[in-house]
């Protein structure tokens, strides 16, 4: 499991970003050296470098960027010095005369509101410049003493692309170069590899190259659909997900892909979302909306006969479609879809019972994470932002009492967690679970709550033991967030080389030749019988062809059937990677990958140690 991860504060107060931002000026510098006429935008640090845009006369080429880095390394080479100095607005209009698009930024920020960057701000008005070298720009910084504490060998510049001035698709469009910084050249080297590798993993590419999943004009964009391997993989996530929830007292439920509004005007979604919601649709005179989440639909289940404190915590569990409007340039493959279904549950519990169900879900989202061999993973906890409290429902107490039953819960999980101020939802803090891949990118995977919100709008009470109603408390969960997100999480993740028992194609069967065909069948049909997912390549390619044609598709074992082997009643197996296992007998082979799959193994040791 990783450690805290910074939060954008720490980040922003690093000696790392310090030098980014550094960088981003001696790259400003080095493209003015290469085109006197270029006009400067923004270049602001990022999370994982920096940007810088310019109007040019042309566009970059690729032996531009490399140019402009070979420049950029010999500026940190030489020492320069980096110089804040205060100005006037006359004195920064006067400097930056042949500037428009920094003109435009000192109007602004005299006028008050946001910084060089074109970010909003608070606190006091301030104009002001770096010196480094014979170049300066508008910037309020921070940046490092000089270029000594940055190792040449640690920068790169990364690609050029397309970006509207200041975000708006009506003004100027600018080129934007992207570059990076590492504290060692080292760190520089890992940080392209995980850059190269998330090329050859992308989801979009592996789920069409393995026919896991496909996209139709005519069905809709944002709108999947499953292809049978995809659906294996699929249906495997959820198979254990209902073994892991009933071995934990959740229950099964399902509920409508419709409702009439009302339902979401108690739950306050109308008309605060509805911009996340698809039009309504008229049905009897009636306004019904296709369901954009289960939370209001489970209440309900809740609330279909009178509760007692016995039946607490009550754990209701669907894996329930639903359908949120997204605008068609946040699409992206899986990730961002406008249908899908969520692994989701909601509990119903007493105050005294919340903090250790909140606990116990925190440490099924671990087991999860844990048993697929996710190693880096953390919670972001979303609070409110106590300057902008009208956009929440529910008074003061309530939002106390939420946020201390969920740091509790948190604390006590042993899981690293960082705060994002103003994340919280309208009706409660939050906690989302991020995970990181082999690749370093992170996936927001899930999103959980303590809500002591909807409760009391929708009436959700149980008789408790003296008689009397009392409010329950409900906790929002989701570990494996929505199958289709999670599911390209795990494609990049173990770029298409499923585990074993989440693999579409178990084992390939590949009779060496045709005098051997009858008997790969026969093998074939009783891996089959034994409820291992096997095909048989009886194919008129040579053997070397059909195991490198089950090597491309990721199969992990490849079963081949000679003479020898048919004599034998055995196959040679061959791992996924290359790896030789050797001859192994049809019955033990079904039994060893019979207990893998049972165990949901991620090695494909067929002798796996202890």
């Amino acid at each position: 499991m990783s450690k805290v991860p910074q939060t954008d504060a720490e980040y922003r107060a690093s000696t790392l970003y310090a030098k980014r931002h550094s960088v981003a000026h001696l790259l400003a510098h080095a493209v003015l050296e290469k085109f006197p006429d270029a006009k400067l935008g923004v270049g602001p640090p990022t999370r994982d470098g920096f940007y810088y845009d310019f109007a040019l006369p042309r566009p970059l080429t690729p032996e531009d960027l490399a140019g402009l880095q070979e420049r950029v390394r010999a500026l940190i080479r030489d020492g320069v010095r980096f110089e804040r100095h205060e100005l006037t607005t006359d004195e920064a209009v006067t400097r930056f005369a042949d500037q428009p698009l920094k003109l435009e930024l000192i109007r602004d920020i005299v006028a008050g509101g946001v910084d060089d960057n074109g970010e909003p701000i608070e606190g006091p008005v301030e104009l002001s410049v770096y010196e480094s070298g014979d170049f300066e720009d508008l910037c309020r910084g921070p940046h490092i003493e000089d270029s000594s504490a940055i190792h040449p060998d640690a920068v790169a510049l990364l690609r050029v692309s397309g970006a509207y001035w200041r975000g708006d698709e009506k003004r100027q469009q600018l080129q934007r170069i992207y570059g990076t910084v590492m504290d060692s050249p080292k760190e520089l080297r890992h940080y392209l590899w995980q850059l190269e590798e998330a090329k050859k993993r992308d989801h979009r590419v592996i789920g069409e190259a393995l026919d896991l999943f496909a996209f139709s004009p005519a069905v809709g964009k944002g709108l999947p659909l499953w292809l049978p391997n995809g659906t294996i993989v699929r249906d495997e996530l959820e198979t254990w997900a209902r073994e892991v929830e009933r071995a934990h007292g959740y229950q099964r439920i399902v509920t409508p892909h419709i409702t009439k509004s009302d339902l979401y005007y108690i739950s306050g979604h109308l008309p605060y979302y509805a911009d996340d919601l698809y039009s309504p649709i008229d049905i009897d005179g009636e306004e019904y909306y296709l369901k954009p989440m289960n939370c209001p639909h489970h209440h309900m289940v809740y609330k279909a006969r009178p509760r007692s404190y016995r039946e607490l915590p009550l754990r209701l569990a669907e894996y329930g479609t639903v359908y949120r409007y997204e605008r068609s340039g946040q699409l992206f493959g899986m990730m961002r879809v406008r249908g899908f279904s969520q692994n989701d549950a909601h509990i119903y519990c007493t105050r005294e019972q919340a903090i250790d169900e909140f606990l116990a879900v925190m440490r099924l989202h671990a087991l999860y994470y844990d048993k697929l061999g996710i190693e880096d993973y953390h919670m972001v906890l979303a609070l409110r932002d106590p300057k902008n409290t009208e956009k929440y429902h529910g008074d003061e107490l309530m939002w106390q009492e939420a946020e201390r039953i969920t740091r509790d819960a948190m604390e006590q999980s042993g899981i690293p967690y960082i705060e994002d101020i103003g994340g919280a939802a309208h009706y409660g803090p939050k906690v989302d679970f991020v995970l990181t891949s082999v690749t370093g990118r992170e996936f927001a995977a899930s999103t959980n709550q303590v809500d002591l919100y909807m409760p009391e709008q929708f009436g959700l009470t149980f008789t408790n033991r003296h008689g009397e109603a009392e409010q329950a408390v409900v906790l929002h969960r989701a570990p494996l967030g929505s199958h289709e997100r999670f599911v390209a999480f795990l494609i990049e993740h173990f770029a298409g080389a499923f585990p074993v028992w989440l693999a579409p194609v178990q084992v390939r069967v590949v009779p060496i030749s045709d005098r051997q065909a009858d008997g790969a069948a026969a093998v074939w049909r009783r891996l089959v019988d034994a409820g291992i997912r096997a095909e048989l390549d009886d194919s008129d390619n040579t053997m070397q062809a059909k195991i490198r044609r089950a090597e491309q598709q990721k199969v992990p074992y490849v079963a081949v059937i000679g003479d020898r082997e048919l004599e034998n009643d055995s196959v040679s197996v061959r791992a996924r990677g290359r790896r030789n296992l050797g001859s192994r007998p049809v019955p033990e082979l079904i039994e060893k990958l019979g207990r893998l799959i049972a165990d949901r193994a991620m090695t494909l040791d067929l002798d796996p140690a202890g």
